[in-house]
């Protein structure tokens, strides 16, 4: 067999390859011997039509079963003999397949180049020492006396800024003055049982003093034109008219911050003892904070290593990931990722420069283990699958059988062995404290 390897680029390669015509040939007769068992043609019994015929009449599928039998096993035995380890399966291209004349054919896959991960001890960190003043503390539990109002009904009075009302509204959306568009009426819908918190940012210019007053059973209709620079460019520049109906009026009341909230919210005998435990919650997240930002410029670092272009099946992999993390996020939301308005090819490109930094440190991490004979064990792998489990919530054995049918251990074992690496990095790189 015959092959020339071409270097198109850093990660790019071709592999054109050459099998021997006597190679192609007892393959066809081969493949010409199984098509006779099962050939069915008039004028002859099963298994016994001449193998001339049987060429002749499926000439086209013998070759391709050859071409798809010999190539595979023609690339492996080619890269193997080279120790090369394509990033995905080889694109196979240009094929030629004759009766009588060599299997011709060009393979064109990526590569990752050799690394040099550099000197360990290079590496300059910064992990900045977490400060929680008073006035985190103060602005963690007015966040909790937030969440804990309650809202009690109103019915002497009408509607004022503070309020939480309960309403049904139409809204149409009159035609853009700059839309030429035929089709570009109004547009209307209705929502029933909704609230209103009077006074919000997200409320429509104007909206809040249209309300004001009303009682619960009152309606009213009134129309409201959107400046041309209004953030929601669908509705910048429009006049879009309201149908209200106040169905129910609610004021919102705040506990006091005392040793009776403090009470209410957990197992804590007094307010002090909630500011402490506050306090305790805010320096356990800052110092998580502190050292996503440590792995963060770790990572940078790592990538700035790596001189080549990443290879594209690698990046569009890690592009990928991001976007179905993106949607699921979504989803977790209850947002119907296929309803926003986001550009999905815009947000793909958007992702690529994180995603090629991501890829290269993750390179630099792959070779660190390598080098350095990082592992990890079956138990740890099964560790991380029942820590995932707990926290959706499903059986380990459920989780690893999802894993086990998407080919998804390996990742699990990829992803552990890169902590591993970033531990290793961390301990031998120098840390200033700040």
């Amino acid at each position: 067999m015959k092959t020339e390897y071409i270097d198109v680029s850093d990660t790019r390669k071709n592999l054109v390859v050459e099998i021997p015509s006597t190679i192609v040939d007892a393959e066809i007769d081969k493949v010409s011997r199984d098509y006779s068992k099962a050939a069915r043609i008039p004028g002859f019994r099963p298994g016994k039509v001449p193998a001339k015929i049987v060429r002749q009449r499926f000439r086209d599928q013998i070759l391709h079963d050859v071409a798809h039998g010999l190539i595979p096993r023609a690339v492996d035995e080619a890269l193997r003999e080279r120790g090369v380890e394509p990033v995905d399966t080889p694109d196979i291209r240009d094929v030629v397949v004759e009766e009588g004349q060599p299997l011709k054919f060009t393979a064109t896959f990526d590569t990752v180049p050799a690394i040099d991960p550099g000197d360990y001890g290079t590496i300059q960190l910064r992990r900045s020492i977490p400060q929680v003043d008073d006035a985190a503390v103060d602005e963690a539990l007015a966040r909790l006396r937030d969440r804990s109002a309650r809202y009690e009904p109103v019915e002497e009075r009408g509607i004022q800024t503070g309020d939480s009302v309960l309403m049904d509204l139409t809204r149409t959306a009159e035609k853009r003055t700059d839309d030429a568009s035929d089709d570009a009426g109004p547009q209307t819908d209705r929502h029933e049982s909704v609230t209103v918190d009077i006074g919000a940012q997200a409320n429509p210019p104007g909206f809040d003093q249209e309300l004001a007053g009303l009682t619960a059973g009152s309606t009213k209709t009134f129309d409201i034109t959107y400046p041309d620079d209004y953030t929601i460019a669908e509705l910048a520049g429009t006049m879009v008219k309201y149908d209200v109906t106040v169905k129910a009026i609610r004021k919102r009341f705040v506990p006091p911050l005392d040793d009776e909230f403090a009470k209410d919210t957990g197992e804590f005998d007094s307010l002090d003892a909630l500011r402490v435990r506050v306090r305790e919650d805010l320096e356990h997240e800052a110092r998580h904070e502190a050292e996503r930002e440590l792995r963060a410029d770790l990572m940078k670092q790592l990538a700035a290593r790596v001189r080549f272009d990443v290879p594209q099946g690698l990046l569009d992999r890690e592009i990928d990931r991001r976007v179905e993390e993106f949607v699921r996020r979504l989803m977790d939301q209850q947002i119907d990722p296929m309803k926003t308005n986001i550009n999905w090819e815009e947000f793909r490109e958007r992702q690529r420069e994180a995603a090629s930094e991501a890829v290269r440190g993750a390179l630099v991490l792959d070779e660190v283990a390598r080098r350095e004979a990082l592992s990890v064990s079956e138990d740890e792998v099964n560790a991380e699958i029942g820590r995932y489990a707990e926290r959706t919530g499903r059986t380990p054995a459920a989780v690893r059988a999802r894993l086990d049918k998407e080919g998804g251990v390996g990742r699990v074992y990829s992803g552990l062995r890169r902590e591993r690496a970033i531990d290793f990095l961390l301990a031998r790189a120098t840390i200033m404290q700040t």
